[in-house]
């Protein structure tokens, strides 16, 4: 109990003494012992039905293993969501190069809105876009080569078939390209499967070599356009171009490519007129007063995301979601409590500002403040440093010499300044103390390299007190986290248009630290 807990710490000098019990009590009042959350799988359960949407990509081929291992997580539960609640559109805050977005987007034929602060993050967003159509084009000449071959195969077999088929194809392509005209679609030779890129070549020779999906019912082309959509919406205006380079020895184009450079000039219309399957990102900076209309012209019925969002971005996107009656629902991962700003933190009274921290009335009104320094600690990864990733010491104790130094040298206690990576493009002590003062604009020529190597061996004996003090931050980290993430549960716990609320273990804390989700419907259509 907390009476048994406090006997940690000395009664008068209030000094730990017994760090067993100070790593228990931390370890008590941890979100996965406090049990608060909801099981990831209650909640799909409770939300099961039908996801007509997946194709069955894999994320893994176009992002690295953290990364997949977040977006396939979350994008299924988002998903889940969306089916639930009868939504099609879904707003991803801080999304910065699109991972989630696109993900969305070609697996469950969700119209997505990515909108990021940063217009390097909207650019990079596009950036990947690229990426995905060099994907595109390798998967689709994979799949050419192989369809070549078996038709040829074939066609020695039956010489006569395969004429009369690639014959007929063609006539039904120009038959029926004006009515697709017409829907906005595209059509292309080599009809090309939905996502599943890995299975492209199998698919492409189904399709050449079955008249039926070329001469069947009109709705059965339809679909093959719109699961081709699928794809083609996330690339840029310009990833289906040249899918085909074969010209007539005449100097005339023949009539596949006649169709062909008919149907790629169809792209954008289609890309406008598609109401789904859309990754838009935006540039556009998101606070708690901000007006998605202003940003979003067709804005409907909708849910709310953030994989990661960054300080009181994260806040912020649930002031939003209970604010706006277009949004249904809300799905948020927070990240990066040391960039929070507190209500009172600082002395001064800001009456007009929105905080990050604390959002529930109850916290308000004890006037609670964590701290830059208990904020910083909640960003720190305890189940990694407990599977042996361990803290990078010798980094910190780089950092922690070199503020000594500046403030004793310089008499600089605070700075908006930030010294950044630097230790890792440093070859030695030296050369992080010359680097680090250039970016914190400090004269370094006043410094001599004997002075620097002076204050590095006077606290080099020091180095392990520093590494156990970093390793009680570590085990007190998780206890931070609750407070904050309670409080944002609390909050939403407080407002009376919210049908449901809980706090999910959505991601694998050792390949991603920041794993909680705050998830909340609406009364009105999420019930």
């Amino acid at each position: 109990d907390d009476d048994n807990f406090s006997s940690a710490f000395c009664e008068n000098s209030e000094k730990l003494i017994n760090v067993h019990l100070f790593a228990l009590a931390a370890k008590y009042y941890s979100l996965s012992s406090l049990g608060v959350c909801t099981p990831l799988e209650d909640v799909l359960e409770a939300l099961k039905g039908d996801s007509e949407g997946a194709t069955g990509i894999k994320p893994d081929e176009f992002m690295n293993n953290k990364k997949s291992h977040e977006v396939q997580a979350m994008s299924e539960l988002v998903d889940s969501i969306a089916n639930y609640c009868g939504i099609k559109q879904v707003i991803d805050i801080g999304s910065g190069k699109g991972y989630l977005s696109s993900f969305l987007s070609m697996q469950y034929n969700l119209k997505v809105y990515g909108i990021d602060s940063s217009s390097s993050n909207t650019n990079g967003a596009h950036e990947r876009n690229r990426k995905l159509k060099k994907h595109w084009r390798a998967y689709q000449s994979r799949g050419k080569e192989n369809l070549k071959s078996q038709s040829l195969e074939k066609a020695n077999d039956r010489p006569g078939e395969h004429e009369l088929n690639c014959k007929k194809i063609n006539e039904d392509l120009l038959n029926n390209a004006n009515s697709f005209q017409n829907q906005g679609q595209v059509i292309v030779q080599d009809l090309v499967p939905s996502c599943d890129f890995t299975e492209m070549a199998a698919l492409e020779t189904n399709t050449e070599t079955e008249a039926g999906l070329v001469t069947g019912t009109q709705s059965h082309e339809t679909k093959l356009s719109e699961e081709f959509l699928a794809v083609l919406n996330v690339l840029p205006v310009d990833a289906a171009e040249d899918f085909s380079s074969s010209h007539c020895n005449c100097g005339e184009l023949c009539e596949e490519e006649k169709v062909q450079r008919k149907m790629t000039s169809l792209k954008t219309k289609a890309r406008k007129s598609s109401q789904s399957n859309l990754y838009l990102p935006l540039t556009s900076c998101i606070t708690s007063e901000t007006e998605l209309n202003d940003i979003i012209t067709d804005l409907e019925d909708c849910m709310m995301v953030g994989l990661h969002t960054c300080g009181d971005l994260a806040a912020n996107t649930l002031r939003i979601f209970t604010a706006k009656p277009e949004i249904k629902a809300v799905c948020s991962v927070g990240c990066c409590y040391h960039l929070l700003s507190e209500q009172f933190e600082n002395q001064e009274e800001c009456h007009d500002q929105v905080w990050g921290f604390p959002m529930c009335q109850y916290l308000k009104d004890k006037s609670w403040c964590c701290g830059r320094n208990a904020r910083m600690s909640a960003c720190l990864a305890l189940e990694r440093v407990a599977v042996g990733q361990m803290l990078p010491t010798e980094s910190l104790f780089y950092r922690a010499v070199l503020q000594v130094i500046i403030e004793e040298i310089y008499g600089v206690t605070k700075s908006d300044r930030h010294v950044g990576k630097t230790f890792s493009k440093s070859s030695s002590f030296i050369d992080y103390v010359r680097r680090s003062l250039k970016k914190l604009e400090l004269d370094d020529s006043k410094l001599p390299d004997s002075c620097i190597m002076d204050y590095y061996e006077k606290y080099k004996p020091r180095m392990n007190e520093l590494e156990a003090f970093n390793m009680l931050k570590v085990v007190l980290a998780p206890c931070i986290e609750v407070l904050i993430l309670l409080d944002r549960l609390c909050y939403l716990k407080e407002q009376e248009n919210i049908a449901w609320s809980g706090l999910v273990k959505l991601f694998d804390p050792v390949k991603s630290p920041r794993c909680y989700a705050v998830i909340a419907l609406k009364n009105q259509s999420c019930s």
